[in-house]
């Protein structure tokens, strides 16, 4: 490349992130890990659709480690790795991922760092309106660039991020038309603020874009021996008790979305293959980071991990963020007798 030729949009970002030698600000910004695997193009995706119907920037982020070899003597050899061809094909990632977005009404960022992946991404998600990632990213450049991102930046992510799973970007490729089409979003709920945090979030997701909202609370059945329930539990009494949980939920978030269509089940079985399928029936899933712990856990317990591992739509993980709408949230209190 001569002196004055122009640049790619990937040697732009190199170009930046060497002038710039400061951390990248990413207030009001969506986040989307990029590592040239077609889950992270179904994530790239998502995110610019969010962004257009939030009016946000998108922020492409490729990151990467040189790995350091040693040996046990001179005469084992010794390999060095050209950072040169390093540099050249995050370009080439950056470049190929800004060709498939095509045409967009949306502003393309990009950063390139080194370091771990998830340590970056985590970081930047500290002032990011929102992070999306691809789940079960495998090959791609340098054997899997965002490594254990899907699983690792989820639980600890400062901000709400989403996941788009392989199986579902397969199918936006196929159909495009797919990300236009959210109708129903389907959160989990049982009484605790980790959970009332999700609900708000996916309320705001199913408002911007005119779709249902789902509250799905599950309790898991009591089967075999039950010699350890006490015995003063009635188990109609605690169903009807949850019930009048979830319409007092809803009840209060049409008090911040009175235009919005709001549902509510209670279904037996285990939390997280209820979810998983009501979210069949879904666009979106959201779930909170945690669940309640004693009889309250069992509604919705820890079941973020199984989700993002088995889930056929996009997830969103929310964490604990502060939110004052929780101040007037109904009292949760579900009671043995």
């Amino acid at each position: 490349m001569t002196e004055n030729a122009p640049q790619t949009f990937g040697e732009k970002a190199l170009a930046a992130r060497k002038e710039l030698g400061q951390p990248v600000d990413a207030s009001g910004e969506i986040i989307v890990g990029i590592d040239d695997s077609e889950q992270s193009y179904g994530a790239l995706r998502w995110a610019i659709r969010e962004a257009e119907i939030r009016k946000l920037p998108v922020r492409m982020v490729v990151a990467y480690s040189l790995p350091v070899f040693s040996g046990t003597g001179f005469d084992a050899g010794y390999s060095m790795v050209d950072e040169q061809a390093v540099t050249d094909g995050v370009v080439e990632i950056l470049d190929r991922a800004h060709a498939r977005v095509g045409q967009t009404s949306v502003e393309l960022r990009a950063t390139v760092e080194t370091g771990d992946a998830t340590a970056v991404l985590l970081e930047l998600s500290k002032t990011a309106e929102l992070m999306v990632i691809g789940s079960r990213s495998h090959g791609g450049f340098l054997g899997r660039l965002l490594g254990t991102v899907s699983t690792s930046l989820p639980a600890h992510s400062h901000c709400p991020t989403i996941a788009v799973p392989q199986s579902y970007a397969e199918r936006v490729e196929a159909e495009p038309q797919l990300l236009d089409d959210l109708r129903s979003v389907v959160v989990g709920s049982d009484g605790s603020d980790e959970a009332r945090l999700a609900m708000l979030q996916a309320a705001d997701e199913a408002n911007r874009r005119g779709a249902k909202l789902t509250l799905v609370n599950a309790l898991t059945p009591y089967t075999g021996a039950l010699n350890w329930v006490p015995a003063a539990v009635d188990f109609e009494a605690l169903y009807q008790e949850i019930a009048d949980l979830q319409r007092k939920a809803a009840q209060w978030l049409r008090g911040f979305f009175p235009e919005l269509e709001i549902e509510f089940k209670l279904i037996d079985g285990s939390p997280a293959k209820v979810l998983l399928e009501a979210g069949k029936e879904s666009d979106l899933l959201v779930v909170g980071t945690r669940g309640r712990g004693g009889i309250a856990g069992m509604l919705l317990g820890s079941t973020s991990q199984a989700i993002l591992h088995n889930t056929e739509v996009p997830v969103m993980i929310v964490p604990q963020l502060e939110d004052s709408r929780l101040d007037s949230a109904p009292e949760a209190e579900v009671r043995w007798s």
